[in-house]
């Protein structure tokens, strides 16, 4: 077997990995960014329709390169956010190959081997940048095999009009399922039901705040003192404007969890029925780390065990973009850059 040889293949092509790359051509390393996507963009180019960012477009950015506003909207939508990433690794000429699809990585002696649908990589280190959104997270709830309806994950819902007129069941408290309910508030007989009760951020509070509210709470565990709950602490559902509408309207009026699906719709402890012909869930997602497996890093919740971005049982392995647990709010645009500046950092002091 042939192998391409670099120093660091980086999986994941979103923005993770792209803040990745950006900082591996400062570092002046041979690298490859493989993603599955044929086309750029990540997560952002899969959302449903209305979806749009917590923060204005200059809170929002990769390191090196601001995103630009887009016209009309102070909170840019996920097709503004796809464009600006295609411009982003254009600008930097970050080498993505796609569509590849990453299918093991396995040690190899000095080198890590990552092996693809497309042929097979040796680096010195491996950046896992692969996100969450291909692995959606839908509990065992009773009656799932039962119910008649439609049932499907927030990866699949794209628009208010494909449910007008019918009876929908939103699932999940936290900002998909708050703003996947105001989606559908006015065109759908809508009930949103939540494990407790909805808590909003103040209405003022967008991500740059929860970025650094997620930073404050890192440094104050690293540097030992008490956990400041970090973006927990503020509240789960970040008032952007369409779900404040709904929510001012009355529109969204959240009914706790429900404890079984019927044939024709749900159940809760009393007895109480409500039908539908469709349940959403808004119940996040699981780390996309399958790829990770012949390495036997596994760890409590699917997790790598990591001190800051690296692996604790392979320090040529990164890993990052999968939330607080590999940096804080690295999950998000504003929040990767500096995690992926450290693990760049680390990665050029091991191969020195």
């Amino acid at each position: 077997m042939t192998y391409e040889t670099v120093d660091v293949v980086v999986i994941g092509g979103g923005q993770a990995g792209l803040a990745a790359g950006y900082h591996l051509r400062r570092a002046g390393l041979a690298f490859v960014i493989l993603d599955a996507d044929p086309a750029p963009g990540g997560a952002w180019q899969h959302t449903w329709d209305s979806l749009h960012l917590f923060s204005p477009a200059a809170y929002s950015s990769l390191p090196g390169r601001l995103m630009p506003p887009q016209p009309g909207e102070t909170y840019p939508d996920a097709a503004h956010v796809v464009t600006y990433l295609a411009d982003y690794e254009q600008r930097y000429d970050l080498p993505v190959r796609r569509p590849v699809r990453v299918e093991a990585v396995h040690r190899g002696g000095a080198f890590l081997r990552v092996d693809t649908n497309a042929g097979a990589w040796r680096a010195r280190a491996v950046i896992s940048a692969s996100g969450t959104w291909s692995r959606p997270f839908i509990p065992a709830v009773p009656g799932r095999t039962e119910f008649r309806g439609a049932q499907l994950h927030t990866v699949e819902y794209q628009r208010p009009a494909d449910f007008a007129g019918q009876r929908v069941v939103v699932v999940g408290g936290g900002n998909s399922g708050a703003q996947i309910a105001a989606d559908l508030a006015r065109d759908t007989t809508l009930t949103w039901v939540t494990l407790r009760e909805p808590r909003y951020l103040a209405d003022d509070i967008d991500g740059r705040a929860l970025f650094d509210a997620a930073t404050a709470r890192r440094r104050a565990l690293d540097e030992g003192r008490t956990d400041t709950g970090g973006v927990a602490s503020l509240g789960d559902i970040v008032a952007v404007p369409p779900v404040r509408a709904a929510r001012d309207a009355g529109l969204l009026k959240a009914q706790p969890m429900f404890t079984r699906l019927t044939q024709t719709g749900v159940q809760w402890a009393d007895g109480t029925r409500t039908d539908a012909d469709a349940v959403v869930w808004c119940t996040g997602f699981r780390p996309a780390l399958s790829h990770l497996a012949p390495l036997g890093l596994r760890g409590p919740r699917g997790h790598v065990p990591t001190t800051g971005t690296q692996a604790v049982d392979e320090p040529r392995l990164y890993l990052l973009g999968y939330g607080d647990w590999t940096g804080p709010a690295s999950a998000t645009l504003i929040g990767v850059g500096r995690p992926a500046r450290e693990a760049v950092r680390q990665i050029a002091q091991l191969l020195s």
